[in-house]
């Protein structure tokens, strides 16, 4: 019988859940309150309480308690770990690199990461993505955006739904989404995460697509590399914006 107190064990069994592996890709780099990573999976506070004990007791995140809110943050070192030594041989990712307009790279496997950076302070960018006229400009198709949910019609016909789950401005959006016709993914909604950092050129923006087969995950970076070229391209669209309002639930 496997001893429960061994730290491979509690590292297999942290990452076992899907809720976990989620908690860990929205923390990312950042430090985040208990209130807004529970808003962010869409479970309750005293879940995703036991969900993080869990990811602390694996050594994959800390605690910092700050007055009243309990702030998490991952530890890149023990998930450098995870990805060399567990995630290498099962996930196969492979490194790449698409130029569109700017630097974009991309890696593939079944969590699909995608980023570019673009000369544009961070509040215009996330400002981009969160109003439908600008969204649409820069990405040249037709994007409608309301009471959270979005949508657009791509030039060759195919057509993208979905919901913004989570907005905290001008960190982080948490969206899913599908397609509306066939494609090579399955007619469900996949939960992906956009992240938004100033760097010393402007803003780069990630976006890690979770998805459940490797072909899955070639299909989501190529949409998402499609994406995130216009955006490079339509960088003089971003320029014009106003940034968002402050996010003040800070859960």
């Amino acid at each position: 019988m496997a001893d429960a107190d061994d730290p491979v064990q509690k590292l297999l069994h942290a990452l076992g859940s899907p809720v976990r592996r989620e908690i860990l890709w929205m923390i990312g780099d950042d430090e985040r309150a208990a209130g807004e990573i529970a808003a962010a999976v869409d479970v309750t506070a005293p879940t995703v309480s036991q969900h993080l004990q869990v990811l602390r007791d694996a050594g994959l995140v800390t605690l910092r308690i700050d007055g009243s809110f309990r702030r998490y943050r991952a530890r890149p070192d023990a998930l450098g770990a995870v990805q060399r030594g567990l995630l290498s041989e099962s996930r196969r990712w492979t490194p790449r690199t698409v130029t569109a307009g700017d630097r974009v790279s991309s890696r593939t496997g079944h969590l699909a990461t995608t980023a570019v950076e673009v000369d544009c302070p961070r509040e215009q960018v996330f400002a981009g993505f969160t109003d439908g006229d600008a969204y649409s400009r820069w990405l040249g198709t037709p994007v409608r955006i309301e009471d959270g949910r979005f949508a657009a019609a791509l030039e060759w016909g195919t057509q993208v739904r979905g919901r913004y789950e989570f907005v905290a401005a001008p960190e982080l959006i948490v969206m899913a989404w599908d397609f509306a016709d066939e494609v090579p993914v399955p007619g469900d909604e996949h939960r992906a995460y956009a992240r938004f950092t100033t760097t010393g050129h402007g803003c780069r923006v990630q976006v890690d697509q979770l998805v459940d087969t490797a072909e899955q995950a070639a299909f989501m970076q190529r949409a998402w590399t499609f994406v995130l070229g216009r955006l490079a391209e339509g960088v003089d669209v971003l320029r014009g914006l106003r940034g968002p309002l402050p996010n003040d639930d800070d859960r």
